[in-house]
């Protein structure tokens, strides 16, 4: 077996910081996702136009591309845990803000979208740093069961915060944001407490080499390389989950339930393989498990195209979703380990950046493909697509391929 429960016995809840990092991440993780709820009802209960919620969504993709290189930069240039604090506090700030003038009844339509990009900015300088944090937190041999245990508080966050603070906007959506306030402050506090050892070198100027040195570095890794121009493609190709309200009313003709279940069955499933993961450690073959995943993910996909029966389409984006929690873990945990630390925080900003734009472009790929071809044949051409990718990426990265262990050290 790949996985071993005695390849790394070391248990991740001995490493404090470690139990503090995560703590931090899943209470901002469920304050974010509440706040989103929060902030599409009460923009559209204050405007009534649907494009109006277009722009919270441009509000966050703007500084999520536009500052992503030079967070990295300011990443491999300050303390990281000073970043992160500053990103936090910045981020709890407006949602007090928010939370006041809502409360005070003061609101309207710039004030919300003005602050909602406020927070997008420091989520954005924040990101790098946090997540080049992690690989210093934990021994490289348990780095992938910390990914995975983080990979799972995400997915948890993303399923129950919405329901929360939908559940919460019943008493108004000031509760919401006094609330998701309170997880900030906790998040702040367990920060602001973890014991983070980042030695930044002599800081330099914000030059473009220094800037792009991230993109220069990936393109002279191949292992890195392929690894996320894998997830790169893998999901441009894998947007079909962009078409679930059609294939739930028109497919197989089931309702608001059915399609709620739709949209649910992909969490579910990495949720409960990002678990298992985090209590398991990757030994071996982690070039050809990773790849497998990504197969798993394109043949799920194609089964869900064809599907015709509610319980099995359910199945198939159960599949879908635990596939992509394996791939993802190795994929993020490869990247951080073939990555030197002063590097950490460009490559991941370059990362980031390919993550955003793949599932944007991934969602409006599908789109585009139902409007010429219909729902099933785009469904379809991704899944294949993806099993192509896969079959040439392999023959392209013959080092990953091989890869044994995530960590060369090892």
């Amino acid at each position: 077996m790949p996985f071993s429960s005695s390849a790394a016995t070391d248990s991740l809840f001995q490493h404090r910081a470690f139990v503090a990092f995560w703590l931090a991440r899943t209470c901002s993780s469920f304050g974010f996702q509440m706040l989103s709820i929060a902030v599409g009802w009460q923009i559209y209960a204050v405007t009534g136009r649907a494009l109006d919620l277009g722009l919270i969504g441009l509000a966050q993709f703007l500084p999520a591309v536009v500052l992503a290189l030079p967070a990295g930069h300011i990443a491999d240039q300050f303390d990281r845990r000073r970043v992160v604090l500053l990103g936090q506090i910045t981020e709890w700030a407006a949602i007090i803000v928010l939370a006041t003038l809502t409360l005070m009844h003061k609101t309207d339509e710039l004030t919300i979208l003005g602050l909602i990009f406020v927070i997008s900015i420091a989520k954005t300088i924040e990101a790098p740093s946090l997540q080049s944090m992690l690989p210093a937190l934990v021994p490289p041999a348990i780095l992938a069961r910390a990914t995975a245990a983080n990979a799972a508080s995400m997915q948890t966050a993303a399923m129950l915060g919405p329901a929360i603070g939908g559940f919460l906007y019943v008493a108004g959506p000031g509760v919401v944001y006094a609330t998701t306030g309170v997880l900030y402050l906790i998040s702040i506090l367990m920060v602001s407490r973890l014991r983070y050892e980042h030695a930044p070198p002599p800081r330099t100027p914000a030059t473009f080499a220094s800037v792009f040195a991230g993109v220069k570095f990936i393109r002279n890794r191949p292992d890195v390389l392929g690894v996320i121009s894998l997830d790169l493609f893998a999901v441009l190709l894998g947007g079909a989950t962009a078409l679930l309200p059609i294939f739930a009313k028109d497919i197989l003709h089931t309702g608001p339930w059915g399609l709620g279940l739709l949209r649910s069955a992909p969490a579910v499933g990495g949720l409960l393989v990002g678990f298992w993961l985090s209590r398991r450690s990757l030994d071996r073959n982690v070039g050809m498990i990773m790849f497998a995943s990504v197969a798993g993910f394109g043949v799920a996909t194609l089964v869900f195209a064809l599907s015709r029966e509610l319980w099995l389409s359910l199945l198939a984006l159960f599949m879908l979703g635990g596939f992509d929690m394996v791939s993802m873990v190795i994929r993020g945990s490869l990247v951080q380990l073939d990555t030197p630390d002063e590097m950490r925080g460009r490559v991941s900003a370059v990362n980031s950046i390919f993550i955003n734009t793949s599932n944007q472009l991934g969602e409006f790929e599908s789109g585009l493909l139902a409007a010429w071809l219909g729902a099933v044949p785009a469904a379809a051409v991704g899944g294949i697509g993806t099993l192509i990718v896969v079959g040439l990426w392999m023959a392209w990265f013959p080092g990953l391929r091989r890869r044994q262990r995530l960590h060369h050290g090892e």
